[in-house]
């Protein structure tokens, strides 16, 4: 199952792959998008994600109905549908210009087509990979177009049912996609930890027989954790410069600080894992010598009884497993010992 993109491996010998999405946090400034560029590459990022599309690629241009977004729980409540993409979206021209100063700070840099003329864009502009959003999954045809590229795609499985994701998924390998991974994701902005049903991610894997990551819209960086905790190898958050700045999604993006932790802690959670292993570590050979054992508690006379008063378990651990206390209680010293002696066999000989 694994693979790698850009020259970054995937799978779970690696580390995490963090996935630093845009989206619209550049608020429709190619100067703010290149800064996001720097910050994600000096938090520690693998790959920054833009976002490929047009108001006209992803909707219509009507009004009202349902072309207005009307629950009230929503960030983006009230709005037209049209309108909110035209102010969300990254610019085509644009995308050369962050791809070449991703480029310059080895950071990779990928998108997510919304339609298949996004698709042949970013394949021209030379793309290691395709994402496919969460919205987009149950669209077969743009599965099927940017399967058909041989390249690494991703998909994020917000919504889905079991079924549509295993139809997805054959899409995918039926067009030629070798390389796959699947994101778990909860698709509401943001998502709380308690909707986000991690433990999904080992069940994903044993069924499709890929990568499995998380697509992460809760706030902080606990849900991405107990993610790689539970096998997750590929890592998505947005992120923005400064929340207080406001744009589309910038309610639930990290801010850099807050991005290079979740870089650091999903590392050390990778590093966790390890293999099943009982017994002490090579790192804790050294400390054997602090267990409990059997010792003197008093200077005793050959031939003295041992008590509760003369046979202790304390620290260190260089006298006689404390399993043969009860045993020894009531025994006999056959010489002389003093208080601290480490007791052994030849006590009692």
């Amino acid at each position: 199952m694994s693979f790698n993109i850009g020259g970054r491996p995937i799978g779970p010998g690696s580390k995490p792959f963090i996935i630093a999405e845009m989206s619209g946090n550049h608020n429709q400034s190619l100067d703010r998008a290149l800064e996001l560029v720097e910050a994600a590459a000096e938090s520690g990022a693998d790959a920054v994600k833009l976002q490929t599309y047009t108001a006209d690629t992803i909707t219509l241009d009507v009004r009202g109905g349902d072309f207005e977004i009307r629950d009230e729980a929503s960030l983006w409540s009230g709005k037209n549908l049209h309108d909110l993409y035209k102010k969300a979206y990254t610019p085509w021209e644009w995308h050369e210009p962050i791809m070449r100063k991703a480029k310059e700070l080895d950071l990779i840099c990928f998108s997510s087509p919304f339609d298949e003329s996004a698709v042949d864009f970013l394949d021209g502009l030379g793309v290691p990979a395709f994402k496919i959003a969460s919205f987009e999954n149950n669209h077969l045809p743009l599965i099927r177009y940017a399967a058909k590229t041989k390249k690494p795609l991703i998909i994020s499985t917000g919504m889905a049912t079991l079924a549509e994701l295993d139809e997805a998924v054959k899409v995918a390998r039926q067009a030629g996609c070798s390389d796959l991974t699947l994101l778990k994701c909860t698709s509401n902005y943001p998502a709380t930890p308690q909707n986000t049903n991690v433990v999904t991610i080992p069940h994903m894997r044993e069924l499709f027989k890929c990568e499995i990551g998380l697509s992460d819209h809760t706030m902080g960086v606990g849900t991405s954790v107990a993610a790689v905790a539970l096998g997750a190898t590929v890592i998505e958050k947005h992120f923005t410069m400064r929340r207080a700045d406001g744009g589309v999604d910038s309610a639930f993006s990290l801010e850099p600080e807050e991005l290079k932790s979740l870089i650091v802690e999903t590392e050390r959670a990778w590093q966790s894992l390890g293999q099943i292993s009982y017994g002490p570590t090579e790192a804790e050979e050294k400390s054997l010598i602090f267990r409990r054992s059997l010792y003197i508690g008093q200077d005793m006379k050959a031939g003295d009884v041992l008590t509760a008063d003369t046979l202790k378990i304390v620290r260190p651990g260089k006298g006689l497993h404390p399993r043969h206390y009860e045993v020894l209680l009531g025994k006999q010293v056959s010489r002389d010992v003093s208080k601290g002696d480490p007791v052994d066999w030849e006590m009692f000989t």
